[in-house]
């Protein structure tokens, strides 16, 4: 495993990116990106998750976070990832989607290529960190987690895309309360 996506700094704010295995386009239904906003809220609340900027992507999700000391960041996202995991495939038993059979089978073969004792598998391994060591990098990956839906052409405008911090920094509510960068 490679040494430069580490956290080495228990105190560092992070870029992360957390991805679906194979990347599969999960996060089209809002009832799946609630899950991720739900799941971050409990982060939040009850792990020391603090998150200053996130967009939710069809594959993926980017965040920029910290832990205040009460967890590592590490055990954090691996508890959300578990967190999800469970709550993204009831979501998927539960209600009427169209891809059930297929979504299922490819979580169950990337748990079955791994083997770990898992029955389904989403996200893929790791969370790719990168410390936020001065502003000009964090006001960069502030950007393209706030420009990423404009140039994917989900929206025109940052503000305008209901799953990202955006909102927040425009000065709007959003789906999530993100401690705001000044």
């Amino acid at each position: 495993m490679s040494h430069r996506y580490k956290v080495k700094n228990p105190q560092g704010i992070y870029f992360v990116t957390i991805t679906v295995v194979d990347w599969v386009d999960l996060f089209i239904r809002p009832v799946y990106k609630h899950v991720l906003i739900d799941s971050l809220k409990f982060c939040m609340e009850n792990k020391g998750l603090v998150v200053y900027a996130y967009v939710i992507m069809t594959s993926h999700i980017h965040l920029i976070v910290c832990s205040n000391e009460k967890n590592s960041l590490e055990n954090i996202i691996r508890d959300f990832k578990k967190l999800t995991s469970k709550k993204l495939i009831e979501a998927i038993n539960e209600n009427n989607e169209s891809r059930k059979q297929w979504l299922l089978k490819k979580f169950e073969f990337a748990a079955n290529r791994i083997k770990r004792g898992e029955k389904f598998r989403i996200w893929k391994d790791g969370f790719h960190p990168i410390e936020m060591f001065d502003r000009e990098i964090l006001e960069q990956k502030l950007n393209y987690i706030h420009e990423n839906p404009v140039i994917n052409e989900i929206v025109e405008r940052e503000e305008d895309y209901k799953y990202s911090s955006a909102i927040s920094y425009a000065g709007g509510i959003g789906q999530l309360e993100v401690t705001i960068i000044e």
